[in-house]
Parts: structure tokens; C-alpha cells; sequence
């Protein structure tokens, strides 16, 4: 079952499943760049405009992306360096070996938890999606601006029957191949949208929003802090960099340095220039998803919510294939000590796994509709993936690689930096997503 759980991810990577007896083709510097974009742009974009009103204002924001960034490459080559000694395709394998099999079931329960709640933001989006394409749909049929309330309109009902429809039966299979047809959609989504808001802010005649930072002082820095988990959680390909980088054909270190800087570079300009323009246009009145903030009846926008919508749902059973795997192996483990592991038995572990994945992530979704409470969680589990672990790989390699010493000591303590700053971050941002939740509730 690993080596299933490791083909699976690596076919989810490369957009496809090779023949049986054929080696899988290798990754050009174009294709490992496109799926670093795939796998990077996603949701976390609707965040970003609210993100920079949050950091109190453009040039606050974009020091925070740059410093970031630096760490977020950083993470990419350590990961892809990490991969390259231990000969391990997946992240969690990788870190089992090169950091030990306690810190490698530390990463897994981190990994399962963390694709879990992006699959609690991915419904978060679908639900906002619903709720707006329903009231533009009804008010171009009725000419009301407002939709009375049945319980067959809620939105809720609408994402359950979404979930129930398309969702699990998309998700019950070992395999997903038609992600193989729809993966493009996430990085079309995400072109769009940047296009789309920056065109609506040079159309609009009048630019009269609010751009003032709504906190000063000390608050100022505590609001600018506030906005990396939303920066990590819209950079985040870490968990696929691994899978994509042991299947290019150049796995020169350099070239894997040139592919995350390109990547993370036109991830930068994607996001940030949402960023900047969705800003500028709502000012501080901008929702936590910039589709939120734009009129109902607006067809640009409406053809955007269709692109996010789609692209999510297709993308969640992915998602929840990556997590599945990681809990269907430790649970066939166990049974394998206790009797026999039949092909039934595996049937009915994976329907169960998936029917109860689905029902809690729902759950979570409807009872915290805020999308920017969901991120704040995602952002500080993100922090293990794109510093903790990474930074503790470089500190594990150093131990046993042999490299000029002041080479050694140079990254060694880098790795700690790198871990120090993870654990700040997590901490930090975990806390503040707590007292928010408490003082909502």
C-alpha cells in the first residue's frame, strides 16, 4: 500500500497515469514549472486583496511577500536537495528518512491535517460561489435584488447536494483520472481573475475607496505579521515539489534552483498584482474573497466565480485522494498484523474514509463560512511544510553529508533559522486564528 500511496501521488503530480510496464516519461523545465503553477494557485488568491488591506497597505504587503518568498524558495531547494539523497519521490518519505521515522509520523499527521483543512477551504469557496451565483441567477430571471429564503435555497443545502452529486462520486475510486482533463483549470482561474481585476479598476471612473491602514503603532506590526499565513497558504507547493522534482529529467540541483525561482516568481506577479488592484479598488471595504466584494450581476466576475467553482470541486477529491492514502496505509498496516488484508477490506476502509472526510469537511465549512478564519488555521499548519520541515532535512543532511565545514556550518544554521522562524510563525498565527474564532464566537 505505500507503493500505492507513492504511484498515486506521483500520478496526481504529473497529470496522468503511465501504461503499466513503461517508465513514466520525465518532466521538461516547462512542464515542472507549469505544475509548480498548478499546484500553487489556488484559493488563496481570493485572499490576497484582504491580505494587503490586512497588512495596512501595498508597499507593507509586498515587504512581507519578499521576505517571505526568500524563504519560501529556500524551502523549495532544500526539499528538492533533501529528495535528491534520500532517493524518496513523496514528502513524508523524505522526511522519514532523512529526519528519522518519529519526526517522519510527525510530518504525516501534519500532512493529513493540513490537506484536511484545505479541503474545508475549498468547500468555504464553493459555498461562497453557490450563495452568489444563485442570487445573480435569480435576480437577472426576477429583477429582485433580493432572494427569499426556502430552505432549498440555502446555500448550505445547495453545497450538501454539490457534495453528495459531484464530489463523492469523483472521490470513491483509487485512482482519479479526470483530473488529467481539468487540472488547467486552476491556473486559467487564477489568470483570469488577476486579469479581471485589474481591468474593473482602470474601467471604473472614480477611485474613492478608503486606502487608509486601519491600525497603527504596534498594531501596525502585529497586522503585517498576520498576513503570512495567507501568504504561506497561497505559495504553498511544497508537499508536491517533491513528487515533481523526482520525476524531472535534469535533476541537476541548479536547474531544480532555476524551476522554483521561475515558478515562485510568476506566482509572485499573479498574486501580488491581485493583490495591489483589488486593494485599490474596495480599499479597506474589501471582503476576504475579492468575488465577494464585486456586484452579483457583474458577468466578468460571474464567469470568474464559474471558473473558481469548477476548478475547486474537481480539485477537492485530489486533494482528498493525497490525504486518504496516508490514512489507508497506516490503517491496512495495522490489519496486516492482525489477519490477511483482502480487497473488500480496502474497499470498505476507502468508501468509510471518504463518506467521513466529506461529512466533517462539510460540517466545518457551513458552521465557519469565513474563509480568512479557515486560511489563518492553514496558513500555521503550511509553516511546517514550507520551514519546519525543510529547515530540519537541512539540519539532518549536514550531519552526514560531507561538505567543506564552514559550508557545513553555514547551512546548518540556516536549517535553524529556517526552523526558528517555522515555529514563530505557526505559533503565532495558530494563536491569532484562536482568540479570533473565540472573540466571533
Amino acid at each position: 500500500m505505500e507503493e500505492l500511496a507513492r504511484e498515486s501521488i506521483r500520478s496526481i503530480s504529473l497529470l496522468y497515469k503511465p501504461a503499466r510496464g513503461t517508465e513514466a516519461p520525465r518532466l521538461g523545465s516547462f512542464g515542472a514549472v507549469f505544475i509548480m503553477l498548478k499546484s500553487a494557485l489556488g484559493a488563496g488568491l481570493l485572499n490576497f486583496p484582504w491580505a494587503f488591506e490586512k497588512a495596512g497597505g501595498v508597499s507593507r504587503a509586498i515587504s512581507v511577500e519578499m521576505v517571505s518568498l526568500i524563504f519560501l524558495i529556500s524551502g523549495l531547494v532544500i526539499l528538492g536537495y533533501a529528495s535528491s539523497i534520500s532517493r524518496q519521490s513523496t514528502y513524508h518519505d523524505v522526511v522519514r528518512e532523512v529526519c528519522g521515522r518519529r519526526i517522519g509520523y510527525l510530518c504525516e499527521v501534519c500532512f493529513v491535517f493540513n490537506l484536511f483543512m484545505i479541503s474545508v477551504a475549498f468547500l468555504v469557496v464553493v459555498q461562497d460561489q453557490l450563495e452568489k451565483l444563485c442570487l445573480s441567477l435569480y435576480e437577472m430571471v426576477t429583477g429582485a435584488k433580493v432572494m427569499p429564503y426556502h430552505w432549498y435555497t440555502d446555500q448550505s443545502f445547495a453545497l450538501f447536494i454539490v457534495c453528495l452529486v459531484i464530489i463523492l462520486p469523483l472521490s470513491i475510486p483509487k485512482e482519479i483520472s479526470i483530473q488529467k482533463y481539468t487540472s488547467v483549470l486552476g491556473t486559467l482561474a487564477a489568470t483570469y481573475l488577476s486579469v479581471a481585476v485589474i481591468v474593473k479598476y482602470y474601467l471604473e471612473e472614480e477611485h474613492t475607496a478608503d486606502l487608509r491602514p486601519q491600525h497603527t503603532g504596534l498594531d501596525s506590526w502585529a497586522s503585517m505579521f498576520s498576513v503570512v499565513p495567507t501568504i504561506c497558504f497561497g505559495f504553498q507547493c511544497h508537499e508536491a515539489c517533491i513528487a515533481i522534482y523526482s520525476s524531472m529529467e535534469n535533476k541537476k540541483i541548479s536547474h531544480w534552483v532555476f524551476i522554483s525561482v521561475t515558478s515562485m516568481i510568476f506566482c509572485l506577479l499573479i498574486y501580488t498584482l491581485t493583490g495591489v488592484f483589488g486593494f485599490l479598488t474596495f480599499g479597506r471595504g474589501v471582503a476576504s474573497d475579492i468575488l465577494m466584494s464585486y456586484p452579483g450581476n457583474d458577468v466578468v466576475m460571474i464567469i470568474a466565480r464559474l471558473l473558481f467553482g469548477i476548478s475547486i470541486i474537481t480539485i477537492y477529491p485530489i486533494i482528498l485522494l493525497l490525504g486518504r492514502t496516508v490514512i489507508l496505509a497506516l490503517m491496512l498496516r495495522y490489519q496486516e498484523r492482525r489477519a490477511i488484508v483482502t480487497v473488500a477490506f480496502e474497499c470498505r476502509c476507502r468508501v468509510l474514509l471518504t463518506v467521513l472526510w466529506i461529512a466533517v469537511t462539510l460540517l466545518i465549512a457551513v458552521y465557519v463560512p469565513d474563509m480568512s478564519d479557515v486560511i489563518s488555521v492553514i496558513g500555521g499548519i503550511s509553516a511546517f511544510f514550507i520551514f519546519i520541515f525543510p529547515g530540519l532535512c537541512l539540519i539532518f543532511a549536514m550531519q552526514t553529508e560531507a561538505l567543506d565545514h564552514r559550508l557545513k556550518m553555514f547551512l546548518t544554521g540556516w536549517g535553524v533559522i529556517t526552523v526558528v522562524v517555522g515555529t514563530f510563525i505557526f505559533g503565532q498565527s495558530t494563536t491569532i486564528a484562536v482568540m479570533e474564532l473565540i472573540h466571533k464566537a
